[in-house]
């Protein structure tokens, strides 16, 4: 399935207001992590930064324990996919490349607009462990003036972790801004997570 696909199956959207909305809750390496999404694909995805993120030691393997939220029926096959995404990132970071992703049902995502264009580029073209600049994610989007407006596309990605986000950084090298400046030490955090190889 191509990453078009992946986004363009909500095209059914009708308003995300008459969805029936689900939110599970993950137990990771960065604390509580919010999953919010209805049958027809994952909405929202929220870290809420309630404690340190975890140390990583070499023998220790990071996991994810799931909670559905307010003993809600079952998640549906969406979020489901998108929790065994979660855990596989978190635990085996190098085996996500590999993994389709679960469908998008948000209307940032959808559409023509720069904003999502720009996800879209990011989400296809910028691979687990590799970094981007804004200047060239501006370029790969097709518009390399844009660079303030691929700024403006990170901070309003609904999906975090999913949507790589943590992946651009300045022309400089250094690692740039995060969930509004509230997450630096989680940018860090994910992009030393990916650098983590499979062992022979």
């Amino acid at each position: 399935m191509s990453h078009h696909d992946i986004v363009s199956r909500g095209n059914d959207m009708k308003s995300l207001s008459q969805c029936r909305q689900r939110t599970i809750s993950l137990q990771s390496p960065l604390g509580k992590i919010q999953v919010s999404g209805c049958e027809n694909g994952v909405h929202t995805i929220q870290i809420l930064m309630d404690v340190p993120p975890a140390e990583r030691s070499g023998d220790t393997s990071l996991s994810c324990v799931v909670t559905v939220s307010n003993g809600q029926e079952e998640m549906g096959p969406e979020l489901q996919h998108c929790v065994e995404w979660l855990r596989a990132y978190f635990s085996e970071p190098w085996t996500v490349g590999r993994l389709p992703l679960p469908v998008f049902h948000h209307p940032t995502l959808h559409g023509d607009s720069f904003t999502s264009r720009v996800l879209q580029t990011l989400v296809r073209d910028v691979k687990v462990g590799e970094t981007v600049s804004y200047k060239r994610l501006a370029e790969m989007a097709g518009n390399p003036r844009a660079v303030r407006a691929v700024g403006g596309a990170m901070r309003r990605n609904p999906v975090p972790l999913l949507i790589p986000c943590h992946r651009v950084i300045s022309s400089s090298g250094q690692s740039g801004m995060y969930m509004g400046g509230k997450g630096n030490h989680l940018k860090q955090w994910l992009l030393t997570h990916e650098m983590v190889k499979e062992e022979d």
